[in-house]
């Protein structure tokens, strides 16, 4: 029995050091933002892990000491070793639409595509803005352009950089300025004078600043904002209240494989989540993440675009090989905002026509949509969307019949399929009624 607790003891003890060395090790992960993909936390854990068991095992020449080292190191060293390739790999072209890609005069390099009009065409181009806000247009949301084209739009899209088949950027300069500047240079490359603007989600933020933005405005015809996001720091600070219940927690989980399933994609984006390694980590690269990040990495994040009703019947969105998603960079991106100050008055003087589009089973902030209402004057309608969520346009239903009559009853000048609300008067009432 004195040796069975003996034996007991030494193994608590051997674990308890295990789970000390990996605490270092992450310690130091942070400390170093993973410099050399991990390598200088792993080299330093194990000469600390190397010198304590040379101290207690000092008297005697023994390897047991040595054992909680061996196992710590060979359990952190499965977070410094790439499991994909760390150069990019670009989705392959999808077969319905020709990939062009175009030099921008801001220098990035976009991957644009185009759907022309049915007969009976509008000659204005309408240019979409995907959500993400570093992430591929989603094969759902292609063909919700392929509709808005047999109603005779010219349509445009492009993924923004570093998203999709878009070239990368260095970290650095995934800004939500750059992606205004994208934009009105997108528009330049055009070359079709005004246009319209289509934005969701992440999308509808760049456009709105856009429209803040005199230079780009200048460019946009007629502007659509569709589920934005938070416009600037003030607006992202804001924590209310959201729409209708969304499927999140009720929908069953994504299948197929999850990056953060691997130790090393785990705690590199568990970390940067957790705002405690950079967006430009050393611990795994910009192409590397991308390579990495599976659609189930999204979780609950994709049932939450959906009402609580459709929650066993949300269809997929976009295929294994088409989907990109760029965590780091969009984190980039979203810092920039929430470090962005008020551009409300800038707002406030805005001229383009424009319409807004909420969800009545929106998870996004009610506050962040009605932010955009209460200081655009220039919005001349606003669109409650009934029995839908976040994602608008999703297939189930005439749910994209429903939104596409919404857009062009807006950019032909036609009356609107539904009631104008919330109006600027109605923001009080719309946000204590919980819509």
């Amino acid at each position: 029995m004195v040796h069975f607790f003996r034996f007991i003891g030494r193994l608590g003890l051997a674990l308890a050091a295990v789970v000390g060395l990996l605490g270092l090790f992450l310690v130091l992960i942070v400390l170093t933002d993973g410099a050399g993909s991990g390598l200088a936390a792993w080299l330093a854990t194990l000469g600390v892990g190397a010198v304590a068991a040379l101290w207690r095992g000092r008297r005697r020449t023994r390897l047991r000491p040595f054992l909680p080292v061996v196992v710590a190191a060979a359990l952190t060293a499965s977070v410094c070793v790439p499991t994909v390739p760390t150069q990019r790999r670009y989705p392959p072209a999808l077969p319905f639409v020709a990939t062009q890609h175009w030099d921008l005069a801001t220098g990035s390099r976009v991957a644009v595509y185009h759907y022309p009009p049915a007969p009976g065409r509008r000659p204005r181009p309408l240019v979409y803005l995907n959500g993400g806000p570093v992430r591929g247009i989603a094969v759902r949301d292609h063909r919700f352009l392929q509709l808005l084209a047999r109603q005779g739009y010219d349509v445009y899209t492009y993924e923004q950089a570093g998203g999709g088949r878009s070239d990368l950027l260095p970290m650095g300069q995934y800004t939500i300025s750059r992606s205004v500047r994208d934009l009105a240079a997108f528009i330049d490359h055009l070359g079709k004078g005004r246009v319209d603007v289509l934005g969701f989600s992440a999308g509808a933020v760049v456009l709105t600043r856009a429209l803040a933005d005199p230079q780009a405005a200048a460019r946009v015809h007629r502007a659509i904002i569709a589920e934005p996001g938070p416009m600037d720091g003030p607006t992202a600070r804001i924590s209310g209240q959201k729409g209708r219940p969304s499927a999140r927690g009720l929908a069953p989980a994504m299948t197929g494989p999850r990056s953060t399933h691997v130790p090393r994609y785990a705690v590199a984006f568990g970390l940067m989540r957790l705002g405690l390694l950079t967006p430009g980590t050393g611990l795994i690269g910009q192409a590397e993440g991308d390579n990495a990040f599976t659609a189930a990495d999204l979780g609950s994040d994709t049932a939450s675009g959906y009402c609580a009703r459709d929650a066993h019947r949300i269809p997929v969105e976009d295929t294994a090989q088409n989907f990109s998603f760029s965590a780091a960079a969009s984190l980039h991106v979203d810092q920039t905002i929430k470090d962005s100050p008020s551009i409300a008055g800038e707002l406030r003087r805005s001229r383009v026509p424009a319409m807004l589009m909420i969800a009545e089973c929106s998870a996004q902030v009610r506050q962040w949509e009605t932010a955009v209402l209460a200081n655009d004057p220039a919005i001349e309608r606003t669109q409650y969307m009934p029995g839908v969520g976040h994602h608008m346009w999703n297939g189930l239903g005439d749910n994209d019949q429903r939104a596409a009559a919404v857009i062009t009853a807006f950019l032909q000048n036609r009356p609107a399929p539904l009631p104008n609300y919330p109006a600027r008067a109605d923001i009080p009432s719309f946000l204590h009624d919980r819509k």
